[in-house]
């Protein structure tokens, strides 16, 4: 019987010490740059953006142009691979934007280098239509 309660109490501190990890590991995402899916489907796709301070979005493109609704109030700076400033926005909250495709073959990152987090939503067209 004893052992029988020892294995139950090895087994709780697993489960409580997994959780915990958890925990550590959302904790860990919530305070990372990142991209969250919302909805998608054959015309578009919306994801909420949630750019940290000094954690800029990695390299990418944007083939279709898309509208962003701001979240928060921000100013974001957009860079290209050499590091170099080529836009900046400054979001409004509540305010919505137009943005068009990128140009072909150029990417960016964007980066908040202001001390709170950036948040958007981003509806992204799959195909531009005339």
């Amino acid at each position: 019987m004893a052992s029988l309660r020892h294995a139950g109490i090895v087994v709780a501190a697993s489960l409580l010490s997994f959780a915990a990890g958890a925990g550590v590991m959302r904790a860990q995402q919530q305070s990372a740059t990142r991209r969250e899916p919302q909805f998608e489907n054959s015309e578009l796709k919306v994801w909420k953006s949630i750019i940290m301070p000094n954690q800029p979005l990695t390299q990418h493109r944007h083939e279709h142009g898309r509208a962003l609704v701001a979240l928060t109030d921000g100013t974001l700076d957009v860079v290209n691979p050499a590091g170099k400033t080529v836009n900046t926005y400054k979001w409004e909250k509540g305010k919505a934007y137009w943005l068009g495709a990128d140009p072909k073959g150029e990417t960016h990152a964007d980066v908040n280098n202001t001390r709170q987090p950036i948040e958007v939503i981003v509806v992204e067209l799959k195909n531009d239509r005339p």
